[in-house]
């Protein structure tokens, strides 16, 4: 079996050292792992499988010594400027940030939904935003089936998607710190702001949301709107998804369907007060689907929630999802 030379690009931060974790359960045949990081964290350590490593600094030469695959998770600063650099010396890279998302020539991947489009990646493959990733998994499934028309989006997003400061804002803040992260206090309050506004009103992950569906579902005018919420939840997001159809459909076939598809766990019992909770999604990799209902007020829609943990499938998970693809399509 072939062994792969892998980097972890952002290794100290939230999303890089779950990204160890997930690499450590996914066990995937890698001959080398190097950490890298910016100077303020290189020399620090980490561990990988029982070993101990220290951290790189990230510099124009890193890549010199040949990596195959590398997982980006520094922002996109810091990826508009090395994610080239590395591809063009052979690595492929699986970008966590926003910088190559839209670039027509970059796949935009989230694997239970259109890995048939890794393949065409020129060096650079882009990691959705979180919110979009857990909404795609079951709305491809429901797309496929019942041609979907409209979709409506409003986020409930945990305080780890905006890194280890937003969640020091919630953990200060209930000793009754003042935010540094967010414009206010975070405890007892919904900030429905996240990331910068836009000309059109819009915040920017609203935007990101609307795009980036179209793109991974290949619907360029797919109807789509979003309110994104951040709320006070350490870990996991929640999101009520409202969806019209252009057909009709029976909803336990529907339910079914989406009880049979890969990477969706459905919780969906009212009687027992079972559906998805945020504390239930943290530390799985999977999409949580429940309180799925007609939406009355349209001829064919429903609405559902929908949960997933925001650093492991939302960013280190699917990451590692991708790398592990590109090794299978290398065999």
């Amino acid at each position: 079996m072939k062994n792969y030379k892998f980097a972890l690009v952002g290794a100290t931060g939230l999303v890089g050292r779950t990204a160890i974790k997930v690499l450590e359960e996914f066990d995937l045949p890698l001959s080398e792992i190097t950490f890298f990081a910016s100077s303020r964290s290189a020399g620090s350590k980490l561990s990988y499988k029982g070993k101990e490593y220290i951290v790189k600094e990230l510099t124009d030469t890193s890549f010199d010594e040949g990596f195959d695959f590398a997982i980006f998770s520094a922002g996109g600063d810091t990826a508009k400027h090395f994610a080239p650099i590395a591809s063009q010396k052979g690595c492929v890279v699986v970008d966590n940030s926003s910088a190559f998302r839209m670039e027509e020539n970059v796949p935009l991947i989230v694997p239970e939904v259109n890995s048939e489009e890794i393949k065409n990646h020129h060096g650079i493959i882009a990691n959705p935003n979180c919110s979009t990733i857990q909404a795609v998994v079951p709305l491809k499934v429901l797309d496929d089936k019942y041609k979907i028309k409209r979709v409506v989006y409003s986020t409930y997003q945990a305080v780890s998607g905006a890194g280890q400061k937003g969640v020091n804002d919630l953990e200060n803040g209930l000793k009754g710190e003042a935010p540094k992260k967010f414009p206010y206090q975070i405890v007892n309050n919904c900030l429905p702001h996240i990331d910068v506004f836009l000309e059109n009103g819009y915040t920017k992950e609203e935007m990101k949301m609307v795009n980036e569906t179209r793109k991974i579902l290949k619907r360029p005018d797919l109807k789509v709107t979003a309110t994104a919420v951040r709320v006070p939840v350490i870990n996991s997001h929640s999101e009520s998804i409202n969806v019209e159809f252009e057909n009709d459909f029976d909803l336990k076939e529907l339910i079914e369907t989406l009880k049979n598809s890969e990477g969706i766990v459905v919780v969906d019992n009212p009687e027992k007060n079972s559906y998805p909770l945020a504390t239930q999604a943290s530390g799985h990799n999977e999409v949580f689907v429940g309180r799925i209902r007609r939406d009355e007020s349209v001829p064919y829609g429903i609405n559902f929630w929908d949960v997933a943990d925001n650093i492991r499938k939302g960013a280190a998970t699917n990451a590692v999802q991708i790398v592990q693809k590109l090794i299978e399509m290398d065999k």
